[in-house]
């Protein structure tokens, strides 16, 4: 099941980390002690734990367990040259995926087996892709991180309460900008802007029974409309009230990005072999600030 793709080799995470990702990291980076923290008391804790919850609990992907995907991972791996991580598929209703790697050990991806049900296998292949832009990013600390805050929310003095909510929030504004650099490498790994825009369109509102008769165009006219929400104050303050809390940028935004990217010559340039930092500009009207 190999897709036709131009591999990558070479390429560097600052070869196609959208602006927003790099704004994020750079300010998390400034919290002293922060990634040490995390790395030396977190890491190994939460490879063990998660290890042993795939190992038990869901199916490790390989040349003779569900072969097909296996060849979607290492053509992922591939193109953007990558070392292959473990693939596992869980047991679980609701679509999703997600990865772990914080002291490089073991790092993995588990896919759940819905989403297996609601895509094709290129759009699977994005989905893949996405989830090795966290590896190639060494995304893991904060990842790490985001989830510990979010178990522990509520359960501290109302004097760590208030510090662990400022914190929680700069992590969720890391989290979504990350998102954008991770949709990025979907689309380096597929070079099909529209596999990748047709993922986020069917997790927002398709089905095993709906997906085929999903309009893409229609969608992405979904994102021109959005756009006009920030003609005004009140438009813009709505939107960030809308995502202010959310781990993942609104798949509209998503799309948008996606598909802005696509024709960007950073783009164009990365296919060509021509692997270059791009020193993009961060907007905070008419631009990526605009959730």
């Amino acid at each position: 099941m190999a897709f036709s793709t131009v591999p990558l080799l070479g390429l560097k995470a600052d070869h196609f980390r959208h602006p927003l990702d790099q704004q994020a990291t750079s300010s998390l980076k400034q919290i002293p002690g922060l990634d040490v923290f995390v790395r030396q008391f977190l890491g190994s804790l939460g490879e063990r734990f998660f290890y042993l919850e795939n190992i038990t609990s869901s199916v490790l992907v390989g040349p003779q367990q569900l072969p097909h995907l296996h060849e979607l991972l290492l053509n992922a791996c591939h193109t953007l040259d990558l070392e292959p991580p473990q693939l596992y598929i869980r047991q679980n209703p609701v679509p999703n995926a997600y990865t772990f790697a914080m002291r490089g050990e073991k790092p993995f991806i588990v896919i759940h087996t819905s989403l297996i049900e609601l895509l094709t296998p290129e759009e699977i292949q994005a989905v893949i892709a996405h989830e090795l832009g966290h590896l190639k990013c060494e995304h893991g600390v904060y990842l790490t991180l985001a989830n510990l805050l979010v178990l522990a929310a509520g359960q501290l003095s109302p004097w760590g309460a208030v510090l662990t909510q400022t914190l929680q929030s700069q992590i969720l504004e890391w989290l979504r900008c990350a998102e954008f650099t991770c949709d990025r490498a979907a689309l380096l790994a597929t070079q099909d802007p529209r596999t990748v825009m047709s993922v986020l369109m069917k997790l927002s509102g398709g089905s095993p029974t709906l997906a085929s008769q999903l309009n893409l165009d229609a969608f992405l006219a979904q994102a021109s409309a959005y756009d006009q929400m920030s003609q005004d104050e009140l438009g813009s303050l709505l939107k960030e009230a809308q995502s202010s809390q959310l781990t993942h940028p609104l798949p509209v935004l998503r799309v948008r990005e996606i598909d802005r990217w696509s024709s960007s010559p950073n783009y164009q340039d990365l296919l060509k072999g021509n692997l270059r930092v791009y020193n993009d500009k961060v907007t905070q009207k008419g631009g990526w600030r605009n959730w």
